[in-house]
């Protein structure tokens, strides 16, 4: 039953986390899978539909909603890869740039008002347990 609980808290810890950045997306007019998208194009630069399911762990079908919604708002680029004509590489248009400069340090401030308080070996310690669940 222990196991139980400790499962559970782990996952409304999750939820809390998702809950709130999804309110910092939403000032913006963002979603929170459209904020983990812009976010993943930010830091990882451009990106395959594929890469970007696999970088936001997302599921095939929400990843071609979601780009559509934000090429619609111009927040994205979609151009055919020229290696590989069945790709499309996403990019961020300089207004989605623009827009996730300012969304994602206003997370990453209430990030850090949450684990802030813990120093760099506790957080170290935190991922070494975390990285013993594996998922795939």
């Amino acid at each position: 039953m222990k196991k139980q609980v400790e499962l559970i808290a782990m996952h409304r810890i999750v939820n809390e986390l998702d809950r709130r950045t999804a309110a910092i997306a939403r000032k913006y007019g963002l979603t929170l899978p459209q904020f983990a998208v812009l976010e993943a194009l930010y830091h990882k630069g451009d990106l395959s539909v594929g890469e970007l399911k696999e970088s936001v762990l997302s599921t095939d079908g929400t990843i071609p909603v979601v780009t559509r919604h934000l090429k619609q708002q111009g927040l994205i680029v979609g151009t055919t890869d020229s290696k590989d004509r069945r790709r499309t590489i996403m990019t961020l248009t300089d207004k989605g740039r623009a827009l996730i400069a300012k969304v994602y340090p206003e997370n990453e401030a209430m990030l850090d008002a949450i684990f802030g308080k813990w120093n760099h070996e506790e957080r170290k310690a935190v991922l070494r347990l975390l990285s013993l669940l594996e998922l795939d």
